[in-house]
C-alpha cells in the first residue's frame, strides 16, 4: 500500500514536470495556458486525473490507475470537444529502476553521503 502510493506520488511528480516542462510554441496563437487541476478523489477512488490547458487548442487529460500502475493521456479538443487518446503506458517497471536519464550526484552518491559513519 505504502509503495502504491508512493508509486502514484512520483508518477504525479513527472507528470506536472513534463506538462510544464513542454515546449511553449508561439505559432500565432496565444500562449498556453497552464492551470493545472488534480482530482485524486473524483467519481472513483480507484483513478487520479490531472488536467491542463495547453494553448487555447486542448485540454491534456492524465488519468493514472495506480493499482495497476498505468497511465493514459488524452487531448480534448476545446473547439469541437473531440477527445483523441496520444498513449497508455504500464509504468511498473519504471518505479523498479534505481535511476534513468539522471545527473550528478547519482542516487547512490547521494545515499553514500547520508549514510551514516
Amino acid at each position: 500500500m505504502r509503495a502504491v502510493a508512493l508509486g502514484s506520488l512520483v508518477v504525479i511528480g513527472f507528470v506536472i514536470a513534463a506538462v510544464a516542462a513542454a515546449p511553449d510554441r508561439q505559432d500565432g496563437i496565444s500562449p498556453r495556458g497552464v492551470p493545472i487541476h488534480f482530482y485524486p478523489n473524483a467519481a472513483n477512488s480507484d483513478l487520479i486525473a490531472v488536467s491542463a490547458n495547453v494553448r487555447d487548442q486542448y485540454q491534456q487529460l492524465t488519468v493514472i490507475e495506480p493499482k495497476q500502475r498505468r497511465i493514459a493521456v488524452y487531448h480534448v479538443e476545446f473547439a469541437t470537444g473531440k477527445i483523441a487518446l496520444q498513449s497508455v503506458r504500464s509504468f511498473e517497471f519504471d518505479l523498479k529502476l534505481n535511476q534513468f536519464n539522471t545527473k550528478d550526484p547519482l542516487p547512490e552518491e547521494l545515499k553514500a553521503l547520508l549514510a551514516p559513519r
